[in-house]
């Protein structure tokens, strides 16, 4: 009998010790999960803050930069250009393609490929102006027809600025 009865103390202070070891393990990996989970969401939330702070800036230079050779085209048929004027041009342009270089790597697909019609409408606008300040513009290029090429790059701007909304869940 006293045998039987250390054994059965032994399996209950067994049992009792298990069981809160299995409990504790349990609560462990409840935790670890929820940790994970949270560092999942907060994640997503950063990438959704990054693209949104990228999308912001790369539309307001781009459009900024569509301005700067708007204003420049006036400022050729107006007057004779400044190194002020060449400047505010240069610097707008490099901003936008800034911006431009940071949606590369943020940007998913999609709007990325927008963003490459907006950057090539802009690079190919700002060569055809800077071949008209020059006076060395080739075939078929005119103020009027820059003119007409800046007014396409504004439509290339609503598609991107609303591919990217899209791609924030803006609505």
């Amino acid at each position: 009998m006293e045998i039987g009865s250390v054994v059965i103390a032994v399996v209950g202070v067994a049992g009792t010790l298990g069981g809160a070891i299995l409990t504790q393990r349990g609560s462990e990996r409840v935790k670890r999960r929820e940790i994970e989970l949270l560092r999942g969401h907060e994640e997503v939330r950063e990438h959704l803050l990054l693209r949104r702070t990228c999308y912001v800036e790369l539309n307001r230079d781009a459009r900024q930069f569509t301005t700067a050779l708007n204003k420049h085209l006036h400022v050729m048929r107006e007057r004779t250009v400044e190194d002020a004027d060449r400047v505010a041009l240069d610097e707008a342009r490099d901003a936008q393609r800034d911006r431009y270089s940071e949606a590369q790597m943020i940007a998913p697909a999609e709007v990325l490929a927008l963003a490459r019609e907006v950057n090539s409408a802009l690079s190919q606008l700002y060569g055809q102006v800077k071949r008209l300040e020059r006076g060395e513009p080739e075939a078929g290029e005119t103020m009027e027809s820059a003119a007409r090429a800046q007014s396409r790059v504004w439509v290339h701007l609503g598609t991107m600025r609303h591919a990217m909304r899209e791609d924030l869940g803006v609505e």
